[in-house]
């Protein structure tokens, strides 16, 4: 049995100081809400905050075990239509950045991805990448294993974008689209 990797911090991808405001709950009982994305696993959370405290969006805040200086408690996972609009727009350029930072675990990926079934290749699962380009890749790592994604594009001419496509298999992930996780839980 795989042990879950818990998310230890999170970026707000928006902050609602007064809850969601289609929730019928009369006003002096609602509280602030973070929608918030974990950093290890994309994880998207909902966060209560502790009282008085105001974040933005982009903001990083620790939501492991032990003490939290922001958040009073993870309220549970978010799925991905219940986010908002600010939430939305926030979640592809925190995504980027998370992938820039992250870049070798991405290239880790690209440099150990295996057959799924006789017929399926972890990395046709990610978008735009067929047969050709996983065949490509193949070759290449085969060689010398990819440092970085400038060494992939340079390498493997076919990819032009190596970290976008990550990017957009991450959303589809999110949004619920995918049968096979292999970058979020």
């Amino acid at each position: 049995m795989e042990i879950r990797e818990r998310e230890d911090e999170a970026i707000v991808l928006d902050f609602l100081p007064n809850g969601y405001p289609f929730d019928r709950t009369p006003a002096h009982k609602k509280t602030a809400i973070v929608q918030a994305l974990g950093t290890k696993r994309f994880t998207l959370l909902e966060l209560i905050p502790k009282k008085d405290v105001f974040l933005q969006p982009g903001q990083k805040v620790y939501v492991g075990e032990g003490l939290r200086e922001q958040i009073h408690h993870i309220m549970g996972r978010l799925f991905y239509d219940k986010l908002t609009n600010t939430g939305l727009n926030t979640l592809e350029n925190t995504l980027s950045e998370l992938v820039m930072a992250n870049e070798q675990k991405f290239i880790k990926f690209f440099n150990n991805a295996q057959p799924m079934t006789t017929r399926m290749h972890q990395l046709e699962l990610i978008p735009g990448l067929g047969k050709k380009h996983m065949w490509a890749i193949i070759e290449a790592r085969e060689e010398k294993p990819f440092e970085n994604f400038q060494d992939l594009k340079k390498r493997v001419t076919l990819i032009p974008n190596p970290e976008k496509a990550v990017i957009r298999r991450i959303l589809s992930e999110l949004e619920g689209k995918e049968k096979y996780k292999i970058f979020t839980e």
